[in-house]
């Protein structure tokens, strides 16, 4: 797991490096060691300062930076495994955004909820969620360039620094479609209005995302929870499904 965070703020390091002259850019502590027989992570230690509207505005555009920049490979997913939480999170090649969603996001995730009893019948919305999967390729054909994610933005792994500049850290990344991590920054809030304002100025997000895919992408993190944290997250998984298929089927 530690491994695969390096890896991953690596990545995030190398994207964010050269940022323009005009823009402080965006912060990723230093990987300074990982235990061989991975026990422990060693970070260069970045203190936490106040957010501002001015934090919200760097992030914004900066983020839609990693996401417009193009990757050194084009197919969606990554070089290994990795976590999401403490669950596996698998990243094959795909040269389909469509089939990378469904068969590594969505369908290990519903699997694994279906052998912990959620889903399992048409009366507990087992049958709505298999009908989503079938409505995956038209939801998602016109996704065709992979982005850099950072694969887990919630508010607990972004903050300012003592100068107000944003930090992120604990990112689970791989090759998709950059509004995948739109939608996880939306799901539980703490994003300022110049994030998302600033992130539409430098690439414009989607009609297609306001419309379903937040809700397509954010089902995926929901059912995280449910095999995360059990019977709360359901309803929440229940309600994006439905709205998918109410906009796609």
């Amino acid at each position: 797991m530690y491994a695969a965070e390096a890896n991953g703020l690596g990545a995030l390091a190398h994207a964010t490096a050269h940022p323009p002259a005009d823009d402080l850019g965006i912060r990723i502590p230093e990987v300074l060691s990982v235990a061989v027989d991975g026990t422990w992570l060693l970070l260069d230690y970045v203190a936490p300062g106040l957010r501002s509207e001015r934090t919200h505005e760097l992030l914004g555009r900066c983020l839609a930076r990693i996401h417009a920049a193009p990757t050194d490979d084009t197919s969606f997913g990554w070089v290994h495994d990795n976590w999401i939480g403490n669950l596996p999170q698998s990243n094959p090649a795909d040269p389909s955004w469509a089939a990378f969603w469904r068969d590594a996001r969505l369908v290990p995730q519903l699997e694994l909820a279906r052998s912990r009893g959620y889903f399992t019948s048409s009366r507990d919305g087992g049958d709505r969620m298999d009908d989503l999967l079938e409505l995956l390729e038209p939801a998602l054909s016109d996704v065709e360039v992979p982005s850099l994610l950072h694969g887990d933005l919630w508010g607990g792994n972004a903050y300012a620094d003592t100068d107000g500049r944003p930090v992120l850290i604990d990112p689970a990344v791989y090759r998709g479609d950059g509004e995948v991590d739109l939608a996880m920054t939306e799901l539980f809030g703490g994003f300022g209005a110049r994030f998302y304002a600033a992130y539409d100025e430098v690439r414009p997000i989607s009609d297609e995302y306001r419309s379903y895919r937040r809700d397509l992408y954010q089902l995926y993190y929901l059912l995280v929870h449910v095999n995360l944290f059990g019977t709360s997250y359901v309803a929440g998984s229940l309600s994006a499904a439905e709205r998918v298929l109410s906009e796609v089927g």
